[in-house]
Order: structure tokens, then sequence, then C-alpha cells
């Protein structure tokens, strides 16, 4: 977003973003922000709230009136919505056997994501790991998490799409555990709180900016809005 504002400002086209996410929007700098304390999902606010949302965009245009940037400003209004609340989900027992009990945690939701996936159809699982090989990169993410360089683990291409393919595979086996039609981050949140493995990929996330790896590969294995570094609780 803030690439592509300031390229287009280059040109003579002035900009405005709305952000949803800080962190993002401090690193890009875009010309222009908005940043609103929303539920990702809702840029301008409250659904069927017309008046709310015109005075959303009348704050984001006003800073076309600044004489210069970068500028970020909060919208006074914030808005909180059970949209980051775990989802309950129970997670069947798996026998750890040599296992790690990351690894051995995915193996045991392989039938609950081929209910899910049966039942809709589709799956974002396959960027770079299928179903059947993630309990298997969980176990490689582990050995990251204790302390092994990550770069010799062998890990299959782009650590990031790896880990995508983890979350995904968690959120699709979650719908098969619950009852509840998950909010926008829910499943997410889960994953990264409340699962053996979402803790092993905090972890090598961590692990890996200590043994200096490029920030886009430690940095997105998680979205931005899951990160809990030392120091952050």
């Amino acid at each position: 977003m803030g690439t592509l504002a300031s390229v287009l400002e280059a040109s003579g086209i002035a900009t405005v973003a709305l952000s949803l996410i800080r962190q993002q929007v401090e690193t890009t700098r875009p010309p222009r922000a908005l940043h609103c304390e929303f539920p990702l999902g809702r840029p301008l606010g409250r659904p069927e709230d017309p008046a709310f949302q015109t005075s959303v965009l009348d704050a984001a245009f006003a800073l076309l009136d600044e004489p210069e940037g970068p500028v970020l400003v909060d919208f006074p209004e914030e808005i909180t919505d059970d949209s980051d609340a775990p989802l309950v989900c129970t997670i069947p027992p798996a026998d750890t056997g040599d296992l790690h009990p990351a690894e051995a945690e995915a193996r045991g939701l392989l039938p609950a994501w081929k209910r899910s996936t049966e039942a809709y159809g589709r799956s974002t699982v396959g960027k770079v790991v299928a179903a059947e090989e993630v309990p298997a990169v969980v176990g490689l993410f582990a050995r990251i998490a204790d302390g092994e360089d990550w770069q010799e683990v062998g890990l299959p291409g782009d650590p990031t799409k790896a880990a995508a393919d983890v979350r995904n595979f968690y959120e699709e086996a979650a719908l098969s555990l619950t009852e509840a039609v998950p909010g926008a981050r829910q499943a997410e949140t889960w994953f990264v709180g409340h699962t053996a493995a979402g803790d092993v990929i905090q972890r090598a996330r961590v692990a890996m900016k200590e043994q200096g790896a490029g920030f886009y590969f430690w940095y997105y294995l998680l979205p931005a809005t899951q990160h809990h570094d030392p120091g952050d609780r």
C-alpha cells in the first residue's frame, strides 16, 4: 500500500491510505494515511452505518490539505468486536510416540482437515507444502525454535509460505472442530495462541531473527497482528 501510494504520488497523483494495521503503515510510510482502529475487513467501520462511514472518508480526504508528508493520523473513534477472540476448538488426541508434540498434534488434525476440505470443496493449503506434509514441516519449525540453524533443517522453499500452509491447514481443520462460524481472525488467533504448532512458529520467528535471517523470512512467518515477541507482553 505504502509503496504504491508513493509511486502514484511521484507521478503527480495525490493519495490517501486507510490503515488497519499500524505496524504496516509505520513501515511502508505512505504520503498520507488515516489509521482506523477497526476490525480487519471493515476499513470504513460499522456496516450499514453510512453516516459513520462518511465521517471516516471525510477524515481521510482532509489529509489532502496537509502540505507535506508522510502524514499518519489516527481516526478518533475505535471499534472493537470479538473478531480476535480465539475459537473454542477441542484438538483430537494424538499418539506422540517419538514425534515432537507439535508435529504429533498436526498429524492428529489430518482427519479434521480432510472433513473440512470435503465439505467445502477447496483448500488454501499447498503453496509449498501439501496437507499430508504439514506435520513434518511443523517438526522442522520445532527444531528451529529449539535452536537449530533455520537454513540447515531442510525447510521446503520459502519459510513464510511454508508457515502459511501450516496456518491454513490448522484454520481449515478448525472448521470441523467447532460449531461456530469464525469471525475475522478467530481461527488465526486460536492457531497462534492455543496450539502447539502456533507456539512453535512464534518461537521460530524469534529464533530466526536472532540468527540473523532476512527481515522478510522471520517477520512474515505470522501475520503482524499475531506477533508476540519477548517484551511485547
